[in-house]
């Protein structure tokens, strides 16, 4: 693996950052949080104008080509500035799937307004590792009737539809771009740690026909978009921590106690530097986990992609915490920038499930484990 960056990977680096460190000021996340539901709809828009959104998607599609380790870098910077629209769930839960699974009437359908941002699609592939499928789908001569309910999906309150994973009555999956509008479906918003655009989202005798339904085996369908949003959610982590730790060696350098800095205490310096390693364990394993998928090699790129997550569950969240302890006092203010970075950092901890859910769904993945005790 090369470690540095290529040109055209920094190049959406550099632009990613330009974008949301213009557009997405403290004060403006703030509006958005409390005013706006959580979604800023003039970022997003701005978003697809810089050719953003389509970073990821092959170029035959329309998209600019980058592949997962250009995603990870426009990711990055989202998480630098905890802008408030959901890049992850809707490119690596619709954009990226429909893109591969999809007929060339869906891409014609859907891809061009997802890229030019006229179009909002999320992914509902948030459950838990060892969670059942949600949403239960009865298949029948022209298509499939869902039921069932999904407790929150990020940017369903927002969304014209969503990429739902159904589990149908022969046990077999299927996948299926669903309308918000459709009768049956009822959206409820809802409220997440991070203060972004959720929702509950039911369905009741869902009509979905044949024609709105991914082709290939829904279950391969559903690992693939998996492996790749949690790539995604370490990748927003890997940025949050990033921003969190600067701002937190700002402060402590420039807060003085007792005639000294508080970085120049021993206990100060050492949790810091311990939270520069977590966020450099995280940068390491989610590079590695992206160039696996762009190098075509998804069986090390799933177990890479679990790896990557763990480190944004456990490295991430002793970083956010670390963080915000280190404010003192301070830290403990909602309305003071770093606790938004806490929370951003314990939605994404959390996301996909927990570190030790991660971790058993990595051991579940080893044919063998030396014993207890045994020599490595």
């Amino acid at each position: 693996m090369e470690f540095a960056r290529n040109e055209d990977v920094a190049a959406v680096a550099e632009l990613a950052g330009q974008v949301f460190g213009s557009l997405a000021k403290l004060d403006r996340v703030v509006e958005v949080e409390t005013r706006e539901g959580g979604f800023d709809r003039p970022l997003w828009e701005a978003a697809a104008e810089a050719g953003l959104l389509g970073i990821a998607l092959p170029e035959e599609v329309g998209g600019a080509g980058q592949g997962m380790l250009g995603l990870v870098a426009m990711l990055e910077e989202q998480g630098k500035r905890v802008a408030p629209v959901p890049l992850w769930p809707i490119l690596t839960g619709a954009a990226l799937p429909i893109a591969q699974f999809g007929s060339a009437e869906q891409h014609a359908r859907w891809l061009p307004g997802l890229i030019d941002g006229t179009l909002v699609l999320t992914g509902a592939f948030e459950s838990a590792p060892g969670q059942d499928i949600p949403v239960s789908g009865i298949r029948e001569k022209n298509g499939l009737v869902l039921n069932g309910e999904i407790a929150a999906v990020t940017a369903a309150a927002v969304a014209d539809g969503i990429v739902v994973p159904v589990r149908c009555a022969d046990d077999s999956v299927a996948v299926a771009v669903v309308p918000t509008d459709a009768t049956g479906v009822t959206v409820v918003p809802v409220d997440p740690t991070n203060r972004e655009s959720a929702a509950a989202v039911r369905f009741a005798d869902v009509e979905v026909p044949a024609a709105d339904e991914l082709s290939g085996d829904g279950a391969r369908i559903v690992g693939w978009v998996r492996r790749r949003a949690r790539i995604a959610l370490a990748a927003v982590q890997l940025g949050v921590c990033e921003e969190a730790l600067r701002m937190t060696a700002g402060y402590t350098s420039e807060r003085v106690q007792f005639g000294r800095a508080l970085s120049t205490n021993q206990a100060v310096a050492v949790r810091a530097a311990d939270a520069y390693l977590d966020t450099e364990a995280i940068r390491l394993t989610t590079e590695r986990a992206a160039w696996l998928l762009d190098s075509g090699r998804e069986d090390e790129g799933e177990s890479a992609s679990l790896v990557a997550k763990w480190w944004a569950s456990r490295g991430g969240l002793r970083v956010v915490h670390a963080t915000q302890h280190l404010h003192g006092g301070i830290g403990a203010d909602v309305d003071y920038p770093i606790h938004r970075y806490f929370l951003w950092g314990r939605q994404a901890a959390f996301t996909l499930g927990s570190a030790d859910a991660v971790a058993a769904e990595l051991g579940n993945g080893l044919d063998s484990a030396p014993a207890i005790g045994a020599a490595l």
